[in-house]
């Protein structure tokens, strides 16, 4: 299983709108970088991710789940652009900061870390298990 981070502002969409679509969840919509476009491409219904508050608050604050496998991107005008659809699993017990992940000695080499500006990254499984841990957050439980 693969693991990833969604990031988004919370003025344009939070964790707490994203928990309100409940089990059917939403389309990650709106991310404009190859890269990141192709981390969804490869992403498997079930993976797990981390969902990070940019620019206010700079914190990992939930666990999301893929839902739905890559899709034309339904704010797109260009097909070249697709998304996932992801849906809220739990909340992190204790939201994990950009400097607290900076500042971890097992994390140095983590995309947030070293790459912050990218919108959907990989997590490794290692890293997915120390945040967790970091948010006070059983893994088992993100897990499922």
């Amino acid at each position: 299983m693969a693991f990833w981070l969604f990031k988004s502002e919370p003025f344009k969409w939070s964790f707490d709108e994203q928990k309100a679509c409940g089990a059917a969840g939403t389309e990650w919509t709106g991310v404009r970088n190859y890269q990141a476009r192709n981390f969804m491409r490869s992403m498997q219904i079930g993976e797990r991710g981390f969902f990070y508050h940019s620019n206010e608050g700079k914190a990992v604050v939930g666990v999301v789940e893929v839902s739905a496998l890559a899709h034309p991107d339904s704010t797109a005008d260009d097909p070249r652009w697709e998304c996932v659809d992801i849906r809220a699993v739990c909340d992190m017990p204790s939201p994990v900061s950009l400097d607290v992940v900076k500042a971890e000695p097992r994390l140095k080499d983590m995309v947030l870390a070293t790459n912050s500006r990218l919108s959907v990254q990989p997590v490794t499984e290692a890293e997915f298990h120390v945040i967790c841990e970091m948010g006070g957050l059983d893994p088992a439980k993100a897990l499922g």
